[in-house]
């Protein structure tokens, strides 16, 4: 598939989601990037701001396998992943799949689940499969966690290690629409007189496949590459950062940045890419130090700060040098 393809097609589906999430299309594109550049989501918003249905949409709309996990404390890890169970007139067990076998899974507030039930999600969400009585199970592809979680709610609720934050690639938030967004909600759900509007699918999962594909010819000038380890470097030393970015964060700025390459129908990356993405790409990544909680020093003034003190590489052109 050629980058043209890739940018076209990207757009039908960011319409076609539209349909049903109204006035979202920078934190809808943001999830497209991620779901390109083959990351995990995490969206973390107040409830009733479609988060659950953004993750839905999205599965209609690119054509996916989907399944929910309400996530709760009494969850299991049996109870995502699976279970062997006995055939007594075969005498023999039989795996039963759990929901992580489709393509896009939804965890729905996956902090209200204990720490045990979501490591059930690392390997899945690392490797793209689950160890069952010692038996490796691949898992469908493309396969793309969308978890979700409330962050105004403590109680009963199990905040994810650092560790699993760090395997999702973005981390977006929708926030409240605007009154004429919230009225523009209002006149389609009486237009439509049903629930929910009928999305219907852009693409496949093959077809997401080669999309995918497609962005491994993006070219990224090897300055560009020095300045996207700059940037996460420079997190580390920051004064209000107990532990910086990994090299995860690194190579996710890398892969989104390709994929907004992509959508801006260009085959090169230019700084512009990496200065938009930073943030997206760092700042869930980011721990602030305990004493400046009460400063309200915020990640996003982090990366904010970074950008500005290192210094951006000039060239004349980014794309690939002639052959």
């Amino acid at each position: 598939m050629k980058l043209t393809e890739v940018a076209n097609r990207s757009d039908e589906i960011l319409t076609e989601v539209e349909r049903a999430i109204v006035g979202k299309r920078s934190a809808l594109r943001l999830i497209l990037m991620s779901l390109l550049a083959g990351g995990h989501v995490l969206i973390e918003d107040y409830p009733g701001l479609a988060k659950t249905l953004a993750a839905r949409s999205f599965a209609r709309v690119l054509g996916l396998s989907f399944k929910r996990i309400q996530f709760t404390p009494d969850l299991l890890p049996g109870d995502i992943v699976g279970t062997y169970v006995l055939r007594r007139e075969k005498e023999e067990f039989d795996l039963r799949p759990g929901p992580i076998f489709a393509q896009i899974i939804l965890a729905d507030e996956i902090n209200r689940a204990t720490a045990r039930t979501q490591s059930a999600l690392l390997e899945a969400m690392q490797e793209g499969q689950v160890t069952l009585e010692g038996e490796t199970h691949p898992l469908p592809q493309p396969f793309i966690v969308i978890a979700t979680q409330n962050p105004i709610e403590y109680e009963g609720t199990f905040p994810l290690p650092e560790a699993q934050v760090d395997r999702f690639l973005v981390r977006p938030r929708f926030g409240y629409p605007t009154s004429a967004e919230e009225t523009d909600i209002l006149s389609r759900r009486i237009t439509r007189r049903s629930p929910e509007e009928t999305l219907k699918a852009v693409t496949t999962a093959e077809e997401l496949l080669e999309m995918r594909k497609a962005l491994e010819d993006v070219y990224v000038d090897p300055d560009l590459l020095e300045y996207m380890a700059q940037v996460t470097a420079t997190t580390r030393e920051h004064p209000s950062v107990e532990v910086g970015a990994s090299p995860r964060g690194t190579l996710a700025l890398l892969l989104l940045s390709r994929a907004r390459a992509a959508l801006e129908l260009r085959d090169y990356v230019i700084p512009d890419d990496i200065k938009e993405l930073a943030g997206p790409a760092l700042v869930h990544r980011l721990i602030i130090k305990p004493e400046l909680w009460q400063r309200q020093v915020q990640p996003e003034q982090v990366v904010q700060t970074t950008l500005q003190r290192v210094a951006v590489p000039k060239a004349e052109r980014w794309t690939a040098p002639a052959r």
